[in-house]
Parts: C-alpha cells; structure tokens; sequence
C-alpha cells in the first residue's frame, strides 16, 4: 500500500463491513488486481458511471482507479439491485467509496460483482 493512501473516515466504512477489516486493509482501486481471488475492501474516487441498459442484467459499473476506459478496478451493480442504492449510483460519480467484496478479473481489470448496497461505503481518502 502506498504510504500517501490513508482513509481519514473509515469508521463509517466499518461498521456496516461484513469483512474483519482496517485501514490497513484498504486496497487502493489501482492495487486491486494484485488481490485477484481474494475478499477485500478497494477504495478510490469513483471516476465515471455506466448503466449498461441494452447489456444482459443490464448492469451499472462504477469505474475507478483512473480516467475510463483507461480504469484499472470497476465495481459491477446488477440491473436488479439498482434501485436499492441511496444515493444512486451515478450520484457516487466523483465521490470516494469503497467497495466490499470478491476481487475477479475482468480482462485486463480487477472487479467487484455488488451483493447489496451494503457493500459500497462512502469514504474521505486522502
């Protein structure tokens, strides 16, 4: 981990995490291919929105760790979980989240498939 990456506001982060987690365990969204296969809590500043309505499951990507499509971590919200989020996701377009889950490979890309809203936090990184 970056010695710069610290979450300033992690315990609201915690509270609700189904994982056993620390700052210490903040995987920085650039970082997360690295943990491909494991559970764990990627954070980063969501760059862009995606609500992929003619795709199957019609799914919503948070795209984070760099400007789209040069992103290096996405976090996947199925079409049917959409509505449930508060605030949406395009709302979190800008905002520093993380996200709580099983880190896959997508292409090139480490991702997050969402369970449930509550597995997305608001967080101030700094």
């Amino acid at each position: 981990m970056t010695p710069n990456f610290r979450l300033l506001s992690l315990a609201a982060v915690l509270a609700a995490a189904p994982l056993a987690a620390s700052a210490q365990d903040a995987i920085p969204a650039e970082q997360a291919v690295r943990y491909v296969g494991k559970d764990g809590m990627v954070c980063g500043k969501v760059e862009k929105t995606r609500y992929a309505q003619n795709s199957e499951g019609e799914p919503t990507f948070l795209y984070m760790g760099g400007a789209f499509p040069r992103h290096t971590f996405s976090a996947r919200i199925p079409g049917d979980q959409r509505d449930k989020f508060k605030p949406t996701p395009e709302e979190l377009e800008g905002r520093d989240v993380c996200v709580i889950g099983t880190i896959r490979k997508d292409a090139s890309r480490a991702e997050i498939a969402i369970s449930s809203p509550s597995n997305i936090k608001l967080a101030t990184i700094k």
